[in-house]
This record gives C-alpha cells, structure tokens and sequence, in this order.
C-alpha cells in the first residue's frame, strides 16, 4: 500500500509532554478541589479538545466560555512548568526530516490549542514548517472521532487511505483506525498492549527504534 502523507498527534507523540500534563493536572484539580484520581482524569482528557475535558470533568452543563477559561488557565500552568525541560520525543526531529526527504508529506492533528501548537512549534524548530496542521480549537470534535486526522489529510490534499497517524494514546490510535488510516504508535505513556489494533504497523518507544529499523526506507512512498 502507498504512503503520501504522515499524520503526527503533538503531546506524547512529537514532544515528551505527558508526565509535565499529568503534574499539571494535579495542581489544577488541587486549585479547583476536584476529587477524581490522576488515572481517570488522564483517561477522559488525553486526547479530547479543551471544552471537552472541561466538561468531562465539571459537567456537561458547562458554557463554552466557562471551558474555555478554565482551559487556558490549565494549559498556561502547563506551558510554565513544562517549558524549562522541553524535550521532543527521542528522534523526532530527524525522523521529521527523513520523512520529508523521501517526499511524504508531514501533518499535525492534535487536540491542543493553538497556544499549545506555537509553543511546541517555537520550540522544536523545525526545519520547515508541517504542510498542515489542525488543532483542538477550531471547532472540530476531539478523539477518538475521526475529524481530526481527516481534516489533516485533506487539507494535504490526501486520501486518508495514503496516511499514517503517530499515535501515543489509546483514544488517538482509535481515531485513525476510525478514519481509515495505518498508525504507528508511540509508547512513550501506553504499552503496545493498549496502543494495538489491526491498523497498527509498528509500536516503539520512539523514533530512534523507527530509524534504527529503516520504517521509512521500507515504505512504499508514492
């Protein structure tokens, strides 16, 4: 099967973000006296948009301003913290690079906000902007839908059969098998084990295990 385009979700796929989100969470829920375990706050959130989590955490009664503001003052604690030790995940840059270089396409679909996207993007400095990206805030609804992924695919003018999504979360690897697409999932917060499916190609630790086993050499890039 061809390969035109590859799809990467952002926290816990592109950057190693998801320990710094947890311990956010933690202070968050200690701001807002939310009594619900780290484990399950992670489980509903990981993967949804910002009004999303807020509603799945104080009720679905809540207004989109409410979640928002909420949201940001979330994600402003989170960028503080996690800041001072940003780090992407091993081997993603060069990886990024490779996969351009043989002539794929290169997408980001991620549930974060366009706040988050610039941090990250600022931060990474890649060589080269994604050909597209979609965000959490632009109306669509979060994973495990597929909306996401397909609108990275076709704001790159691909079919979303050419695409394959990086994935690190149980919600995110669900979205693409939804949309039709092959995933790789990245085990940097899941084992293989919750990260499995039939469209699953590959499940690594990071991209140095993909680099290191030519994935992309062995590709049939269109």
């Amino acid at each position: 099967m061809k390969v035109e385009a590859l799809i990467f979700d952002m926290d816990g796929t592109m950057i190693d973000s998801m320990p710094w989100h947890a311990k956010t969470w933690v202070e968050f829920s200690r701001l807002h006296a939310l009594d619900i375990p780290l484990e399950e706050v992670m489980r509903r959130t990981t993967g949804r948009t910002a009004v999303e989590c807020m509603r799945e955490l104080f009720g679905a009664e809540l207004d989109e301003a409410q979640c928002l503001a909420l949201a940001q003052q979330k994600e402003e604690l989170y960028r503080a913290l996690y800041a001072p030790v940003f780090a992407e995940v091993a081997g993603f840059t060069q990886f990024e690079g490779r996969a351009r270089a043989r002539g794929l396409k290169v997408g980001v679909g991620t549930a974060g906000d366009r706040h988050n996207i610039a941090f990250v993007l600022s931060n990474l400095r890649l060589a080269q902007a994604p050909h597209a990206i979609v965000g959490g805030d632009e109306g669509l609804p979060g994973k495990p839908e597929p909306a996401i992924f397909l609108e990275a695919a076709r704001r790159m003018d691909k079919d979303a059969c050419d695409c394959i999504v990086f994935e690190d979360s149980p919600f995110g690897i669900e979205s693409a098998r939804r949309a039709g697409m092959r995933a790789v999932a990245i085990c940097s917060t899941h084992t293989p084990t919750q990260l499995a499916g039939p469209h699953v190609l590959a499940a690594v630790r990071d991209y140095n295990e993909l680099l290191n086993s030519a994935f992309l050499e062995n590709l049939n890039v269109a």
